[in-house]
């Protein structure tokens, strides 16, 4: 199938963890320091938060917004006027930050990113975090099924989506392999209505949907010098899937730089809500 990308945004460092919210997308700028939401016009805001390297987002249940602070360490919470901490993870993780979701419950899970030992903490409403699943090679991306039950990460360095069971009470359970051996390292992931899975391959400059047990449906492939990152289900219809891609893996590489890009494709299964 021949694709027909179109370009929507393109004035940010390196867009990561892209979320639809009330008829915008919002995305984290890591290497920009900023939050940004773009409409459907291509029309672009920014939220600057020097010092934090934001790297993940998630809303929460009375609409604000949750922002992981990557090297810091932090969970912020912008309400629309201020942004201030509201957990402190320093010395719960063995790493950097990355994305972040939250269930029907409030409860927030927010990714630690290192190569070996790569962890999931809960943040319950109450601000107690608890490390609910460890031993993950590089948490990239993170989503929740439809009904609550089930959390999918990708872990880039393992090549592969794990699914773990929500329990009543928080916990990560019952881990498997959603889809394993592939084709590159899995990024930012996002679920549509008959449970595929759209995911970012980095590497191999990719974006492929993929169904539990691991087969490829459908593929996107990008140019060689644009590195896939994260892809989002949304628009007016949920038909809109917004592709982030860059010059690079490495954020830090992009500092200071504008090479980075949001695409849109039209797919034909929403995603979900």
């Amino acid at each position: 199938m021949m694709w027909n990308l179109a370009p929507l945004a393109n004035d940010f460092c390196f867009g990561q963890s892209p979320r639809w919210f009330e008829g915008l997308l919002w995305f984290a700028d890591t290497a920009g320091e900023a939050v940004h939401t773009v409409n459907l016009r291509g029309s672009v805001t920014k939220l600057d938060l020097p010092g934090h390297a934001p790297s993940g987002l998630a809303f929460s249940l009375d609409g604000s917004l949750l922002i992981a602070s990557a090297e810091r360490r932090r969970v912020l919470l912008y309400d629309g006027d201020t942004v201030s901490t509201v957990a402190d993870l320093a010395t719960l993780v063995p790493s950097a930050l990355g994305d972040v979701v939250v269930d029907h419950r409030g409860r927030a899970y927010i990714e630690s990113r290192a190569v070996e030992g790569g962890a999931i903490v809960r943040l319950d409403p109450d601000g107690r975090a608890t490390v609910v699943a460890d031993n993950l090679e590089y948490p990239n991306g993170m989503l929740i099924t439809a009904d609550g039950a089930t959390l999918i990460v990708a872990e880039a360095v393992g090549r592969r989506l794990t699914a773990m069971t929500i329990g009543e009470d928080g916990t990560l359970t019952g881990r498997r392999v959603f889809a394993g051996g592939l084709d590159g390292r899995p990024g930012g992931i996002t679920l549509d209505t008959d449970g595929g899975v759209w995911t970012s391959l980095s590497i191999a400059h990719q974006f492929q949907r993929i169904t539990d047990g691991g087969a490829v449906t459908q593929r996107i492939d990008m140019r060689s010098d644009r590195v896939a990152v994260a892809c989002a289900l949304g628009g007016s219809r949920g038909r809109t899937l917004f592709l982030l891609s860059s010059t690079d893996a490495y954020p830090e590489s992009l500092s200071g730089t504008y090479l980075s890009r949001l695409d849109t494709a039209s797919v034909d299964v929403p995603g979900v809500g």
